[in-house]
């Protein structure tokens, strides 16, 4: 169906060119906008805004911050001696919804994948061996997803860090192969990091 307008149109092409929402998706929530309070679209499109101005990466361990820290690394009841390697930041909300886990973070921001030209160099690997050496880190643990990229990232990791004298463990595989720990049940996470097993660093 022709669209009404031309800014609708144009809406309805910027919305479905975001992860999940399909053009008719994307129309849905057009017209669910179009039919809401005024103050409720306006508030929806400030707080969009605020989000590019206002959020940035920590500058510990790359989660999303509003501040020089994230509310993670600032937090002095954390367990600064365990730092959990994810690959990106919705996978720390993942695991922070377990409430099982007391360590720190640190966000790769992405995953190798040399098919896509993704080294070491273009995520956060050099600043992961930095905080290792420098805070008296216990414990890595891997959580990278359990597909061909994040088992790539993790033996990688785990290969860097055989020369510290620090413990490198991956989460028990009750997560599926090819998998990622967004759409991981809760209850599964938290079994995962609790039986979570030593990595070989051979």
């Amino acid at each position: 169906m022709p669209s009404p307008s031309d800014l609708v149109s144009q809406l309805i092409q910027a919305l479905s060119r975001l992860p999940a929402i399909g053009p008719k998706s994307a129309e849905r929530i057009v017209f669910h906008l179009l039919k809401t309070d005024s103050v409720e679209a306006k508030t929806l499109a400030s707080l969009i805004v605020r989000l590019k101005d206002n959020i940035r990466f920590c500058q510990t361990c790359s989660h999303l911050a509003e501040d020089k820290l994230c509310n993670i690394c600032a937090n002095p009841n954390r367990d600064q001696s365990t730092i959990c390697v994810v690959e990106e930041p919705k996978d720390v909300l993942s695991i922070e919804k377990t409430r099982e886990y007391q360590g720190v973070y640190h966000v790769l921001l992405g995953a190798l994948s040399p098919l896509d030209g993704i080294g070491p160099k273009q995520i956060r690997i050099e600043d992961l061996m930095g905080r290792v050496k420098q805070n008296g880190v216990k414990e890595v643990i891997l959580a990278t997803n359990p597909n061909a990229e994040g088992e790539a990232t993790a033996l990688y990791i785990a290969k860097r860090l055989k020369a510290h004298k620090v413990a490198v463990t991956r989460l028990a595989r009750g997560l599926s192969v090819g998998s990622s720990l967004e759409y991981a049940d809760q209850a599964t996470l938290a079994r995962s990091l609790s039986g979570r097993q030593t990595v070989s660093q051979k």
